[in-house]
């Protein structure tokens, strides 16, 4: 998976955080992806799970890359990368969103 990619693909697995949200109450909401639907993401938070709608929502999810080991990676290797997505851009069912073939959907 890489930036370009991400929205074509399954997100449930990754770490995400809610950066901008028309709902202010959203905002600052972080966690693991556990379940997608349609319209929303299911996020594993540290207080429970919360339900986060797709529509007028700006996520930023974690994506670990392969890059030279160095002390401040984690033990596999890997860096986080921080890719920002437009929840608009990802309304559609998982299944379905992976068969479109968009233009790159990251900022």
């Amino acid at each position: 998976m890489t930036p370009e990619t991400l929205a074509r693909h399954e997100l449930a697995g990754l770490d995400v955080a809610v950066t901008a949200a028309l709902n202010p109450d959203l905002i600052g909401i972080s966690g693991r992806v556990r379940d997608e639907t349609m319209r929303t993401l299911l996020v594993a938070a540290s207080d429970g799970v919360k339900q986060v709608p797709k529509a007028g929502t700006t996520f930023r999810f974690a994506l670990k890359e392969c890059g030279a080991l160095r002390a401040s990676d984690n033990e596999s290797g890997q860096r986080p990368r921080a890719v920002i997505v437009e929840g608009d851009r990802l309304l559609a069912r998982p299944a379905r969103r992976s068969e479109t073939h968009r233009g790159s959907l990251w900022q």
